[in-house]
């Protein structure tokens, strides 16, 4: 992401510049930067960068959050923004101290079809929420090895806890029961991979909402999600490539795409322009540090749920 992000702020957003990359191992090198840094730090020293855009390993993203806008820096940090609440509160003390826009990476709020139900929502079309469903199910080919614990709550479903927040507007989750297992690779489950994983999450205004995901599909990158109301429903999200479905002696086959960037690409440039423009007019992010500890509630009161095999309360 850290790359795509550093393409994006070069090349697909006029009236921005990729002034410094800062990478310890090298692996920005390829991107179009005035210079490049072997520590972050010397970031935040650096009088013509404006903003930065965080995009290294989860437990490093408060620390680094808190010490640029610190520097004066506005943030865009990938999620999860922190992986406790009151590493979370420090990072929105830490932006809010400094005066420097906060947002965090919830992209799917920014794809066409997502933000579309949305509005029809806020339109009251569909009503008062009362089934939510949102999964992600990944394409697969991951290394058990590399992947912390309750990773798939911390930073896959937590796409789908804010998306739950997201179709149901003005609502907070109260309660959640969650169940994980290591389906994909089991040889890995009794060194604590999960790799599948479900959640039931109630919010305070009566609405349920379902969450899935997995680390492994055969057909490609697959994210949808629902909002059934009093008025209506509204469905997202369509993994195809394209609308061409080919008939053949075979069937009907149809082709699927195969990352997250491919799917959601349009929808990682829009959030870095909304942030882009935040940072130019002073103006609040759309997606915020508080929207960032919320979904990181749910994620955190279900892995607990998951390894207790009982309901959790989601803490305020």
């Amino acid at each position: 992401m850290g790359l795509f992000h550093g393409e994006t702020v070069s090349r697909r957003l006029p009236g921005t510049r990729l002034v410094a990359v800062a990478d310890p191992v090298g692996g920005g090198k390829g991107l179009d930067a005035d210079r490049f840094y072997a520590d972050a730090a010397q970031v935040w020293d650096d009088s013509e960068v404006d903003a930065v855009v965080i995009a290294a390993p989860a437990r490093l993203h408060a620390d680094l959050v808190v010490a640029a806008a610190e520097a004066g820096k506005s943030v865009f940090c990938e999620k999860p923004m922190a992986l406790t609440l009151a590493d979370a509160d420090r990072v929105i003390a830490a932006a809010r101290d400094a005066g420097v826009v906060l947002q965090v990476g919830f992209q799917r709020r920014f794809a066409p079809d997502w933000a579309a139900a949305r509005a029809l929502l806020d339109a009251e079309q569909i009503g008062t929420p009362r089934l939510l469903r949102s999964l992600t199910r990944d394409p697969g080919g991951f290394d058990p090895a590399r992947v912390p614990p309750n990773t798939i709550f911390f930073e896959t479903l937590i796409h789908d806890f804010d998306v739950l927040r997201f179709l149901n507007p003005g609502a907070t989750a109260v309660e959640v029961y969650a169940t994980a297992d290591a389906l994909v690779e089991p040889d890995w489950r009794d060194r604590g991979l999960r790799d599948t994983a479900a959640a039931v999450v109630r919010f305070d205004n009566g609405a349920t909402g379902f969450a899935e995901a997995c680390f492994a599909t055969t057909y490609g990158h697959d994210v949808r999600a629902e909002v059934f109301g009093s008025a209506g429903a509204a469905t997202v999200g369509d993994a195809r490539r394209t609308a061409m479905t080919f008939s053949g002696p075979a069937g009907r086959t149809t082709t699927t795409m195969q990352s997250d960037q491919e799917l959601f690409g349009g929808a990682y440039v829009a959030e870095l322009a909304a942030f882009a423009k935040a940072v130019r007019t002073g103006t609040p992010a759309p997606v915020t540090g508080q929207d960032a500890r919320a979904a990181l509630a749910i994620a955190l009161a279900a892995a607990e749920s998951a390894e207790s095999g009982k309901p959790v309360r989601v803490t305020a």
